[in-house]
Formats: structure tokens, sequence, C-alpha cells
């Protein structure tokens, strides 16, 4: 079962919600608009925070939803396998069957993937990345901090080395997914989270 449940977690994952969300909204392709990034950060830049809202939303459930259905339908429990099936939903974020191999930047899908294997962890990504987010007024920078905190926090929660392991992977891929917006940041070119 676990070996279907991490198929199925890929296929979920595979579904780029900012593509799909922007075509039924009638906007653009978020590939070839701004950072043509298929993301949450992106569509807001041309599509209004509606579009990135569920953009957000609907990254975050492919995270979230096969791991809470190993959980509470199948009964899997070992964090192992969980880690497992949030990778291979956030590999199918990252690298969509259905649209060439070529996705997102994973933050989103990474949370969900958190708050479904482990509810604190998933809480103190989310809180970093408000404060970081409030205080540098830098999204990708915010998710940056989160994520490199990311595996200190489950070892901390939980004590578990693969799950722990498992984070970290996330994470590296994170930061590999972000290497455009690190060198901005280092450059001082990165854009700032607009406010009202």
């Amino acid at each position: 079962m676990p070996y279907l449940l991490i198929l199925f977690a890929y296929l979920l994952g595979s579904i780029a919600t900012a593509i799909v969300t922007c075509k039924l909204m009638g906007l653009p392709d978020p590939r070839t608009q701004g950072s043509n990034n298929p993301g949450a950060t992106n569509v807001l830049r041309f599509g209004g925070k509606k579009a990135a809202a569920i953009t957000l939303l609907g990254d975050g459930l492919k995270g979230v939803i096969p791991v809470v259905l190993a959980r509470f339908v199948f009964g899997i429990e070992d964090y192992t396998w969980l880690i497992l099936i949030g990778i291979a939903a956030f590999l199918g974020h990252l690298y969509p069957v259905f649209y060439g191999f070529k996705g997102g930047k994973g933050v989103a899908t990474a949370i969900g993937v958190f708050l479904g294997v482990n509810l604190w962890g998933g809480l103190a990504f989310v809180a970093t990345w408000l404060i970081m987010a409030k205080g540098f007024k830098i999204s990708s920078l915010a998710a940056l901090i989160a994520t490199a905190l990311s595996p200190l926090y489950f070892w901390m929660i939980t004590g578990h080395a693969q799950l722990t392991l498992g984070v970290g992977a996330i994470a590296v891929l994170i930061f590999w997914r972000h290497r455009s917006n690190i060198q901005k940041l280092l450059d001082g070119s990165e854009d700032k989270i607009k406010g009202d």
C-alpha cells in the first residue's frame, strides 16, 4: 500500500495548481509571466491576491492530502513512510510528469507535507516564515530561512533520524530551486512583498 500511495502522491503533486487556476480564471500562463515560475508568489505579481491564495492553498493541499490519507485512512504512522510519501508529492510539484517535468519551487507543497507529517513541525516552519516575511519583507528570504531551520525543528520535536533526513532532503531541493533568488538576494535585486 505505501508504494501505491507514493505513486498517488507524485501524480497529485504533478498537478500544477498555478497553471490550472490561471486557466480557469482567464489569466495568462504563469510560465510566461514574471519569474516564469508556476507558484503562488509569481501568480500574485500578475493575477492578484485571489488567484495567488487559491494557488497557495492548492499547492499546500497537494502535500497534505497524501500524508493525511496514509495516516488516517490507511493507518500508516511510521515517520519514514510518511516522509517518503510527502517527498513524492513534493517531487511531483518540482518535476511534474504532466508538464514536461518543469514545475515550481516547492515551498507551499513542502509546508503541506510538513503539516501532514507532524503538525508542530509544520507550524514551526509557518511561524518562522511569517516572522521573517514581516521582518524582511522578502518572501524568498523568509522561505529559505524557514527551510534551513526545518530539519532542526523536526529533530527537536520528533527525534526521528529518517524523518529529519527526509526533511533535510526537501530543504536541499528547495535551496536548489531557489538558486536564482539567492543570486538576487546577494546582489540586492530580489523583489519585496508588496503591501496595500
